[in-house]
């Protein structure tokens, strides 16, 4: 029986999730997350066997709570599930420690597919993102542009990109506002960008974001 913990912000994707997966016979849902902070504390005192981790919550996102995860040295195997399709997301979490990344547009075979996958140690990414990666090898680097940036910069222009201001994005961090303006201006020079609004546009454009 695998054990599973299912991380997301949203009550109804956590209680649909829960009884796809619960309807499987090799499958047991052993908790629920609604944060990334509540992820590594469960995972801590539950050890499940796979952490079924949406990448866009409310406290750190998808990256920083798979590294959380990994760090703590289970044999948890970590699951992304997201709605954005993006290679670059894809290429850092794998890199982070996750194995395996699937866009939430994918059907309920698939996902089943990718859970057992990655929780018999194998790796899983979705084709529409997987063929996007392999398409990257070798290409340069404007064909991916935000690949320039580091991580951190990266966790700044989305939390700018969905409106949040320099203060919130500080807040969010735990870190200076100078600091946050300091990665501000090496984000714009770096894609040669002018101003919050084309940071936006920017993440909009290359599937980073999705506003509502």
């Amino acid at each position: 029986m695998l054990r599973l913990l299912l991380v997301d912000d949203h009550t109804l994707v956590l209680d649909s999730l829960g009884r796809l997966l619960e309807a499987e016979p090799d499958l047991t849902v052993v908790g629920k997350a609604g944060s990334g902070h509540e992820a590594v504390r469960l995972c801590r005192e539950l050890t499940p066997d796979l952490v079924l981790l949406d990448y866009s919550l409310p406290d750190i996102d998808g990256l920083e709570t798979t590294r959380q995860i990994v760090a703590l040295g289970l044999q948890t195997r970590v699951l992304i599930l997201t709605m954005h399709a993006n290679e670059e997301y894809a290429t850092r979490l794998l890199r982070a420690g996750a194995s395996g990344f699937v866009i939430k547009a994918a059907d309920a075979s698939e996902l089943l597919q990718a859970i057992r996958k990655v929780a018999l140690k194998g790796t899983y990414v979705s084709p529409s993102v997987m063929e996007k990666m392999v398409v990257r090898v070798g290409q340069p680097a404007k064909d991916a542009p935000e690949a320039v940036l580091s991580d951190r910069e990266l966790q700044v222009l989305l939390r700018l990109a969905r409106g949040q201001t320099t203060r919130e994005v500080a807040s969010s961090l735990s870190l200076s506002i100078s600091t946050i303006e300091t990665y501000r201006s090496r984000i714009l020079e770096k894609l040669n960008l002018r101003n919050n609004s084309d940071l936006t546009r920017f993440a909009v454009r290359r599937g980073l974001v999705e506003l509502d």
